[in-house]
């Protein structure tokens, strides 16, 4: 695999196979500190600011010294208590936040005057296309990303149990996964060690937060995710497929 890195106008060539298994036992920040010294320009994080992503955030921002661009997805219906949560983390870390989001619409209210009411029940597909996928891949773009560091996990559902800690996406960019390894108690023993700043909510039984009106809450003994998409088949939203 290779990936160009334009600013130095240059190639890097990494091999997958060997990454994946010289990293499999290290740890995120490990694995996020190999990530920052091979691509010092291009790499990005994108976050839902969950958990997971915080603990990458915070091993970026604060252990590393590494303030790499972050990529937030506004799609117009996120939980007051994530915005508050985004708010907090930027004056915090003074992350490089970067907000991206439809072109077709700047408000919940100009969203449904022009896709309807509830898109999300009505084609939960083109909903997402429009709110996430197309808005992550301008701005990967916009930011002349080679490679991106996500917050999954592989406990967290059948569909990322086989995930790779480095992997292609459809673009060639490097996709880098630092806490696939990890297991949600991992990531909360890391928050309490380190006192990350994390959503409310996920007291308030959300393990996993999207958008507000497709998140519900999770009872005991569910996945995690189960409260993505209730009443689907659906298991993840199309940014990682």
């Amino acid at each position: 695999m290779t990936v160009s890195t334009a600013s130095k106008n240059e190639t890097i060539a990494f091999d997958l196979e060997k990454l994946n298994q010289e990293f499999e036992t290290a740890t995120p920040k490990q694995i996020l500190a190999w990530s920052v010294e091979n691509i010092p320009t291009g790499l990005v994080q994108t976050s839902a600011f969950n958990v997971d992503d915080m603990v990458i955030t915070h091993i970026l921002y604060s252990e590393l010294k590494f303030p790499v661009p972050v990529i937030l997805l506004d799609t117009l219906y996120h939980f007051d208590e994530t915005l508050e949560l985004v708010a907090k983390a930027k004056q915090i870390y003074n992350l490089d936040l970067q907000t991206y989001k439809t072109l077709e619409a700047d408000s919940p209210e100009t969203f449904e005057a022009k896709f309807g009411d509830a898109l999300w029940d009505k084609d939960i597909l083109k909903f997402h296309e429009i709110t996430k996928i197309e808005p992550l891949l301008r701005g990967l773009d916009e930011l002349n990303s080679v490679a991106w560091i996500t917050g999954r996990r592989r406990d967290q559902a059948v569909t990322r149990a086989n995930m790779p800690i480095f992997e292609l996406d459809g673009k060639n960019r490097l996709k880098v996964n630092p806490i696939a390894a990890w297991t949600r108690k991992d990531s909360w023993l890391y928050v309490a060690e380190h006192g990350v700043i994390y959503n409310p909510l996920h007291d308030q039984g959300y393990p996993s937060i999207g958008d507000k009106p497709i998140t519900t809450k999770v009872a005991d003994g569910e996945d995690e995710r189960a409260g993505r998409w209730r009443g689907s088949n659906k298991t993840e939203c199309g940014i990682h497929i």
